[in-house]
């Protein structure tokens, strides 16, 4: 009898073994900035297996796969040439894994359905026709001599309006700073000219159908678009050129006050999440409370807390970028490295996501970030402002930030600084649970109510 359960067991075992795992398998890759559907395909070869991969929202289908292996019912595929890997479990005619790209870990299962991009529930998105005039526009930047388009949105067809540009975060940003299906500049553009305030947003350079090259570009880069947008709106005939200020959300708000602390016709700016503390401090804040909120042990932050800080002073200490990189390579493989390599992460991931952070830090744009202390020009901005938080946001934390704003105000002399800090609401001004980014995409929310409301009825009242 025993021998016999033995015998059911070894051949129960070998059936589960053998699942097939060749044939066509669909999946879909979840990452900030929206979702890919990913094909796979496997067949059987003489000496094992081989795939291709598709990935269809990008037009490219057929990618060749250099190592695929099925064992233990474990399958892994490889794309060196795409720096991608994946690594998944084989159960109930499901892949349960993991997809990496240049050492960045996302989760990706497949399925034998195939799977389609579900659009997400977004409320407060305005649907046309609008109860108001938009056109869309174009301008120049004569210092980088590139021409920028955006969307102008009026009350009314003719008028004299108070006005606003919107000026994006970090990052690649269309006009309506979409992103994780979010489009939070449209959402405010639809409330404020609703309101009886005329809007400008617009297209990064190098986004949409703005020429220009985002590549290399730097904030300073990008406070002379927005300058250029500034002025664009004070030409028109329907604007009200003593009334035109400036929004801008994250390095926006850092934006906002570079060019109206050396241009006095800008009437008022509204810093959302823009940072008041150097870009060295925000970035130490913002990785030790993001990866504190992910779970990392308080050994672990401090540790890698100390590496950053290193980074970064090499970042402001050295200007040529070629001894900057050889610095930071020096840094991240005495330092870093082998905290990797003792969590068992093969070697060659670890490099390929040290040359990946060297090449982002050392970047342009970064580079000056961490450089830039955005407390001299707040300091020279003589106009009202308006600085609004989230009370749970990660990302520019509201304590730090709008406490140095304070601090600012009262030494400028200015008397027009409104500091708000707004409960539950996250970077994004999201009403949110703990602040995380991974939070963003999945609250259908696009910015709380109140957020909407504050900035119409304040920029209202400086109009009068």
């Amino acid at each position: 009898m025993k021998k016999l359960i033995l015998l059911t067991i070894l051949f129960i075992t070998s059936v589960i073994n053998a699942q097939d795992v060749t044939g066509d398998w669909y999946g879909l890759l979840k990452f900030p900035g929206g979702q890919l559907r990913i094909n796979l395909h496997v067949t059987s070869t003489d000496d094992g297996y081989s795939a291709t991969m598709d990935s269809p929202d990008q037009g490219a289908n057929g990618i060749p796969v250099q190592t695929t292996t099925f064992k233990d019912n474990k399958l892994t595929f490889a794309i060196p040439q795409g720096a991608i890997k994946y690594e998944g479990t084989y159960k109930n005619e499901s892949i349960e894994g993991t997809f990496t790209q240049n050492g960045q870990p996302l989760p990706l299962n497949f399925s034998r359905e195939k799977v389609e991009i579900t659009k997400a529930k977004r409320p407060q998105e305005p649907k046309k026709p609008y109860p108001y005039y938009t056109e869309d526009v174009k301008f120049t930047n004569p210092r980088a001599n590139i021409e920028l388009a955006g969307t102008l949105s009026l009350p009314e067809k003719e008028g004299n309006f108070p006005a606003v540009v919107l000026i994006s975060g970090s990052g690649p940003q269309n006009r309506d700073e979409e992103l994780l299906e979010h489009k939070p500049f449209l959402v405010l553009a639809d409330y404020l000219t609703r309101n009886g305030i005329a809007v400008l947003r617009y297209d990064d350079r190098g986004v949409g159908e703005s020429g220009g090259e985002f590549k290399d570009a730097t904030t300073k880069d990008f406070a002379d678009d927005a300058e250029a947008a500034f002025e664009y709106l004070k030409s028109r005939p329907e604007i009200n050129k003593n009334k035109v200020g400036l929004i801008g959300h994250s390095e926006g708000g850092t934006i906002a006050p570079i060019i109206a602390a050396k241009n006095k016709s800008v009437a008022f700016i509204v810093m959302l999440a823009g940072t008041a503390i150097p870009g060295d401090e925000i970035l130490m804040l913002q990785n030790y409370l993001i990866n504190k909120a992910e779970g990392m042990p308080d050994e672990e932050l401090t540790k890698l807390g100390n590496i950053n800080m290193t980074i970064y002073n090499a970042v402001k200490q050295e200007k040529d970028p070629k001894k900057l990189k050889e610095k930071l390579s020096e840094i991240y493989q005495t330092e870093l490295k082998p905290v990797f390599i003792a969590k068992g992460i093969p070697e060659s991931q670890v490099n390929q996501y040290i040359t990946l952070q060297i090449n982002e830090i050392s970047s342009p744009w970064y580079s000056y970030f961490i450089r830039y202390n955005p407390a001299p020009a707040i300091e020279k901005v003589q106009c009202p402002i308006l600085a609004l938080n989230g009370e749970n946001d990660l990302q520019v934390p509201a304590n730090a930030n709008l406490g140095a704003i304070k601090d600012i105000a009262k030494k400028s002399g200015n008397k027009h600084v409104t500091v708000k800090e707004l409960p539950g609401l996250n970077h994004l001004f999201q009403e949110s649970a703990t602040g995380a980014p991974n939070e963003y995409s999945s609250i259908e929310q696009t910015i709380a109510p109140v957020v909407l409301e504050t900035i119409s009825e304040w920029i209202n009242k400086q109009s009068r």
